[in-house]
């Protein structure tokens, strides 16, 4: 070993670390961290800021509006390249740290990687309390950042610059594990961040970190294959682990040589591409009518990268057949025991592999082919019906808006959407074409990130045309991010849906008794009433005067022209719709556990409880 050092910045030598690792798996190598997103305050701007100016040209610098955004925009950058590649986020002490908590939930959740790095509080508590410090009066060492340890990953305060070696290499460690990753987060105390040290010379050396592919256990790949084998009615269910994995190909050939067909989860959607004849399309309380009228009967459920959350498993109330048993193809343990399953630990290609060879000969039965096969002709049929309906002269629905862009998209444009009513319109209706089309964060499903994510994704994918479908309701959350699209140069375009209030969380409000209160925009009048009228606000003005253009669609034959000309653009572009409030798509096929008031004098929440009296009687405990 040399004893060779080099005197830098606390700051300086986390961003030089940064700069050297990479990630490589099936012999690809990339930059694990391949730029730092930042708004600089005290806390910041002279540690970190002052890192990243001096190592500019290994380090790119990305400019945000708002530090939960920066995080979604990291986020959308690391699922589009398969989370193997990532971005850091630096904030300010402070509300900047405090609003990295929503993102990095979002990140942990998704299982997606993220580096987080506030600033934080005097190690040496020279300068005693800071502007924006939190002070506790039992616990001198705590601060705002605490609120990122039960949404990280890995979290390390650095109050010392030599506690930054071993704890980079943890968070490089953490980001780069298929099973561990999500938000990791290095809390930086500000005179630490300034602080010199003579780091060892090795630090900065390149580091590759390998992503690993796990294969099944011998035992539990006999057990598996045995499964399969005694099942007569098994169905697949895709989550995004198949895509985290690049296992869409092995999925594909595991398909078609045994017969089983496949539904997804939202996260899942588009492991098949949607004209081959075992794709089901979504599954659970947005999935389509086959795909659940199949889970209901399935004997085997192969759950291959999916967390079963109560979306895709009707809150437990989907899976009937009297002896269905699970079976978990999942990268993780805690996820593939889920639903007392036989567990198949391993990555998702790898283990679709080695299933599939020993399963060589094994197909189902060609009745049960023919069956969903049927159900899924019936259903493109219930798709084109609802893409297609109405005069192309009049205002659009939402599902007409979802047909024009269908028509607009090419095979690798990629749809982006997390909230609302949109996700289960998107999980029915979308006819995904690719394994990177269908960008849905249903995970934790967080008004605001579409925008942002957008962005992350037009600078992992530069070239490919990328929508961001909103409503108003989530426009109006977090719209900051388009002046960083016009500021980067990006060409993101954005599908704004002005309905003119909360339309999905309205419609569960009607369901569970709630009577729609609270849910839609109202106008206020002088007198000081409430009326019907849509409030004064032109969000497509919004728009245009923070650096977009504006198409503004009156009709669906205006929708798709502006849509055309949107992706033909070299400029970030919004196509601004406002729909008839109607539902048109079909309606949920599934139940979802949402608990109504057991007493009440109004009539609307008596019926809901009824209601839920008989769904909730459903349920299964899968033991």
């Amino acid at each position: 070993m040399s004893a060779r050092t080099r005197r830098l910045t606390t700051a300086q030598a986390l961003v030089r670390f940064l700069s050297a690792q990479y990630t490589e798996r099936d012999g690809v190598r990339r930059r694990l961290i391949a730029g730092t997103w930042g708004i600089f305050g005290h806390g910041n701007v002279a540690g970190v800021g002052q890192a990243l100016v001096e190592y500019a040209d290994v380090m790119p610098f990305h400019q945000g509006r708002n530090e939960q955004s920066m995080v979604h925009a990291a986020v959308g950058y690391a699922r589009q390249l398969n989370r193997l590649s990532a971005q850091a986020v630096t904030t300010s002490i402070g509300p900047g740290a405090t609003n990295l908590v929503t993102g990095a939930a979002l990140a942990t959740i998704n299982r997606l990687p993220v580096l987080l790095l506030p600033g934080d509080y005097f190690a040496t508590h020279s300068a005693d309390p800071l502007l924006q410090q939190l002070e506790h009066p039992v616990e001198a060492d705590v601060s705002v950042n605490d609120t990122l340890r039960p949404v990280s990953r890995y979290f390390d305060r650095i109050t010392r610059p030599e506690a930054l070696i071993p704890s980079a290499l943890q968070a490089m460690r953490v980001l780069a594990d298929p099973a561990e990753t999500g938000a990791v987060t290095l809390a930086l105390p500000q005179d630490v961040q300034a602080e010199a040290y003579d780091w060892p010379e090795e630090f900065f050396g390149e580091r590759v970190w390998s992503v690993r592919r796990p294969a099944p256990d011998p035992v539990e790949l006999a057990a598996a294959v045995e499964a399969v084998r005694s099942a007569r009615r098994p169905l697949i269910v895709a989550g995004g682990g198949v895509h985290h994995s690049e296992a869409e190909a092995a999925l594909k050939a595991f398909v078609e040589a045994t017969g089983i067909p496949v539904a997804s989860t939202q996260a899942g959607k588009g492991s098949l591409r949607h004209d081959h004849p075992a794709d089901l399309g979504g599954i659970g309380h947005t999935g389509t009518a086959v795909s659940d009228d199949l889970a209901r009967t399935a004997d085997l459920v192969i759950g291959v990268g999916t967390r079963h959350t109560d979306f895709t498993t009707a809150s437990g109330t989907l899976f009937q057949h009297p002896d269905v048993r699970f079976l978990n193809l999942n990268i993780t343990g805690f996820d593939a025991h889920k639903l007392a399953a036989r567990t198949l630990v391993c990555d998702a290609r790898a283990g679709l592999e080695l299933l599939r060879e020993a399963l060589a000969g094994h197909r189902v039965e060609a009745s049960y082919e023919a069956e969903y096969r049927a159900g899924k002709a019936r259903w493109d049929e219930v798709v084109e019906a609802a893409y297609r309906a109405g005069d192309e002269n009049a205002v659009p629905t939402q599902t007409q808006v979802l047909g024009a862009l269908d028509a607009a998209v090419g095979d690798d444009d990629v749809v982006i959407n997390a909230a609302g009513s949109l996700p289960g319109d998107l999980h029915k209706l979308w006819r995904s074409r690719s394994p990177r089309q269908y960008h849905l964060e249903y995970g934790y499903s967080c008004m605001g990130y579409e925008i942002p994510a957008g962005i992350g994704v037009q600078q992992a994918a530069p070239g490919t045309p990328v929508w961001a479908l909103v409503g108003d309701g989530t426009y109006l959350m977090m719209p900051t991010e388009i002046v960083t699209a016009v500021q980067e140069g990006l060409p993101l375009n954005i599908v704004l849906i002005q309905n003119h209030g909360y339309a999905s969380i309205g419609g569960l409000s009607e369901e569970t008794g709630g009577e729609r209160f609270g849910t839609a925009y109202r106008f206020r009048a002088a007198d000081g009433t409430f009326t019907g009228a849509p409030l004064p606000v032109d969000l497509a003005a919004n728009a245009a005067s923070l650096g977009m253009d504006v198409l503004r669609a009156k009709t669906v034959r205006e929708l798709r022209e502006a849509l055309a000309a949107a992706r033909a653009s070299d400029r970030p572009t919004c196509v601004y719709v406002e729909t008839d409030p109607a539902p048109t798509a079909p309606p949920a096929e599934a139940w979802w556990d949402v608990p109504v008031a057991e007493t009440a004098s109004r009539e609307a929440a008596v019926e809901a409880r009824e209601r839920y009296d008989r769904q909730v009687a459903a349920r299964r405990r899968h033991l």
